[in-house]
């Protein structure tokens, strides 16, 4: 079992009545804060087979950045386990995990050793990280000077080159031109093909079914669908045109000219 996701929720405490100005923190100095709970998951359990290629979709804010995180030791469920055999590597947002006052060879190191590498097994594989990002001399350069592509570039360089047994990809690669792109599909496809553990966050379904043999459908923080990558991505589809019909019928129209 590469991945195994037990009952898990997660919970975030979101402030009511928030402070707009400055002067409203002064005045709110001292006073209780309201809270309410917001569950981002809520009861989800799925486990993934070694080998599996598995996609996970949904609408934005249905919880699947949320559950890469908690896949990734990013955080602590609030309630249920999580539990992935072997190495794991992640592209989640751009940035996540660099420093943007670090140089790229900073980052890369950091980065690397964080997933599991040794510093010697680092300097070893360095030139072939940076090679395959096609950053050249940038690498020396503070993260902060780097475009939004040229950190996907060195992101997925380091995820797929510290051996992981299982690579988390979220939606990153779609900053980045179309030659790194075709780059890094191809070896995400080499990835698939030697046996390893893919999970893949995507909002193109082009994507989902060409590399997923598996899809979980997140919806409000609950898993609503799970299976056949075709079958669970025509449903999904499904339910976003029904979803957009409704909200171009008559009485909608006319309701929200009134």
């Amino acid at each position: 079992m590469a991945v195994s996701v037990h009952e898990v929720g997660k919970r975030y405490w979101l402030r009511q009545g928030a402070p707009a100005t400055f002067q409203q923190v002064l005045l709110q100095i001292g006073r209780r804060v309201h809270t309410s709970p917001f569950w981002a998951l809520r009861e989800v359990s799925f486990a993934i087979q070694s080998g599996e290629s598995v996609g996970i979709i949904g609408a934005n804010g249905a919880g699947k950045s949320t559950l890469l995180r908690l896949l990734c030791g990013l955080g602590r469920p609030t309630t249920g386990q999580v539990r992935i055999e072997g190495r794991v590597a992640a592209l989640l947002e751009l940035g996540a995990g660099f420093h943007p006052q670090l140089t790229g060879r900073e980052n890369l190191y950091v980065s690397a050793i964080i997933s599991g590498l040794s510093r010697r097994d680092v300097t070893g594989l360095f030139d072939t990280i940076v090679e395959f990002s096609e950053l050249g001399s940038f690498i020396d350069q503070p993260l902060r000077t780097y475009s939004s592509g040229m950190q996907m570039r060195l992101g997925f360089s380091i995820a797929i080159h510290v051996d992981p047994a299982v690579l988390i990809i979220d939606e990153a690669l779609a900053v980045g031109d179309g030659h790194f792109q075709q780059k890094c599909l191809d070896r995400i496809e080499s990835f698939r093909r030697a046996g390893k553990t893919l999970l893949i966050v995507s909002h193109d379904m082009a994507t989902i079914r060409s590399f997923c043999t598996r899809a979980l459908w997140l919806q409000n923080g609950h898993l609503v669908g799970d299976g056949p990558s075709e079958d669970i991505v025509t449903e999904y589809e499904a339910a976003i045109q029904h979803q957009e019909a409704l909200l171009l019928s008559p009485d909608v129209e006319s309701s929200l000219r009134s």
